[in-house]
């Protein structure tokens, strides 16, 4: 007896058209669609909502790959908004800072945030651990031994302190001596209120004459 045979599917035919046609795109996983043009608010709404919701700042150019956005007009968008935050007077701004977008609550209501959120108790870093930051701020990327010997004091649990707070972190190794190299992180610009290194205040008014500076080179302190 024989096996009953079971029809092959048209499109399994060799030779058939169906063989050759190119197959159909996969979509890309929990990929959503949408036009922007079809919420209420447009694109500016859009990316409100996107500001709503980062834990840390954004690009133009990743809100614009998300919402299918040419770079310059996401950017249009957030100088009118950050400009229409201040007109209005709200608790809250929007700053470019770090590279990226944010919002940002206003510093002027900073007590009442601090309020909220620690009772009345302030969460800042002592002063120890800011003469430090500025150490590695100034001259990353650097050593504990050479943070250090600027400081004149052991600075191992303020390293500590502010690789946990997550205000610097390691950057490398010195090619020499093999010590770890510290270097600021993005959370230090946003703290700091800076959109880049390149805005720290400049140095020179504080620093001492290029004979101190020689001496202490001599010495192996600076």
């Amino acid at each position: 007896m024989t096996e009953p045979q079971h029809p092959i599917p048209e499109q399994e035919l060799p030779g058939t058209e169906a063989e050759v046609a190119d197959p159909e795109p996969v979509p890309e996983e929990h990929q959503v669609a949408f036009d922007i043009n079809d919420f209420p608010g447009g694109a500016r709404s859009a990316i409100e909502a996107v500001l709503m919701v980062i834990d840390e700042p954004v690009t133009e150019e990743a809100l614009a790959a998300a919402l299918e956005l040419p770079v310059e007009d996401v950017g249009a968008v957030l100088d009118d908004l950050a400009q229409e935050y201040a007109d209005t007077h709200r608790g809250f701004m929007l700053r470019r800072l770090g590279g990226g977008w944010r919002i940002y609550t206003r510093p002027e209501y900073a007590s009442v945030v601090e309020r909220f959120l620690l009772g009345g108790q302030q969460a800042r870093l002592t002063q120890a651990a800011l003469e430090t930051l500025a150490v590695i701020a100034y001259r990353q990327p650097v050593s504990r031994a050479r943070i250090g010997a600027i400081r004149g004091v052991n600075v191992d649990g303020v390293v500590r302190t502010l690789l946990a707070r997550g205000m610097v972190t390691e950057v490398g190794q010195d090619p020499g001596a093999g010590a770890v190299l510290y270097g600021t992180t993005d959370l230090f610009l946003q703290r700091m209120g800076l959109n880049s290194l390149d805005d720290l205040p400049a140095l020179a008014p504080y620093l001492p004459s290029a004979e101190v500076l020689e001496e202490l080179a001599a010495e192996g302190l600076a």
